[in-house]
């Protein structure tokens, strides 16, 4: 999952990247209200982490631009503003959830992880396809009951695809899924992650259509 953090405190930005990170999730980062707004404009996240009191453009403004573009990339607001009325008033905006600082960071997994199972319609981690199956939580696969170990961006790249079978994916959007604004990419990355699945599953789970991009086939079979 490609997450976007808005957060203008850099010691807080940087452990929130280390924690998210350590998760599996591609986590980019900005500091500046305005540079927020062109950024959501421009590219797809599966998540907004924002706060509220940002240089440029204040939190809720950029919360109001992403709705107003008819986007609904799940936001979780946070912020030091505990009173009820800033609450509402997020909520209101647009905002789908909200965690006052200072926060346990094992209490913002958690609910990033509501909030990404929400948006995909799911009521539990569980991702099942029959042969093959995700746990989103502990980043576990198994395939015909027997688990797989997978790489961090081997097992977000088989999310991506396997949570919406059949869809086709193009290899752009799957790079920024992999790969963070600040992380060197070799031209053929991919590709190698791709080979890397095929070989741990099968050949026929992934197809190729040249040109276009990747889809998971949850038809085929060994």
């Amino acid at each position: 999952m490609r997450l976007l953090l808005i957060e203008d405190d850099a010691s807080l930005r940087e452990g929130i990247r280390t924690a998210l990170k350590s998760e599996g999730y591609t986590l980019d980062c900005l500091s500046d209200g305005l540079q927020a707004v062109h950024a959501l404009q421009h590219e797809v996240f599966d998540l907004v982490l924002l706060d509220l009191g940002l240089p440029g453009l204040d939190g809720l403004s950029v919360l109001k631009a992403l709705r107003a573009g008819g986007k609904a990339t799940p936001v979780l607001i946070l912020t030091a503003r505990d009173a009820v009325t800033d609450r509402i008033t997020g909520l209101d905006s647009g905002a789908d959830d909200y965690l006052i600082k200072p926060f346990e960071i094992t209490e913002l997994k958690a609910r990033i992880r509501a909030l990404l199972r929400r948006s995909a319609g799911r009521a539990n981690s569980q991702l099942d396809l029959g042969i093959l199956r995700l746990d989103l939580n502990s980043q576990a696969v198994f395939y015909q009951d027997a688990p797989v170990s997978l790489t961090r961006r081997e097992f977000a790249l088989l999310h991506e695809l396997a949570h919406q079978p059949g869809h086709v994916f193009t290899r752009d959007h799957l790079q920024q899924l992999l790969y963070g604004w600040d992380e060197d990419v070799e031209s053929n990355a991919l590709e190698v992650h791709i080979h890397h699945l095929r070989k741990k599953l099968f050949p026929g789970l992934i197809r190729t259509l040249r040109g276009v991009g990747y889809a998971l086939d949850k038809d085929a079979r060994p």
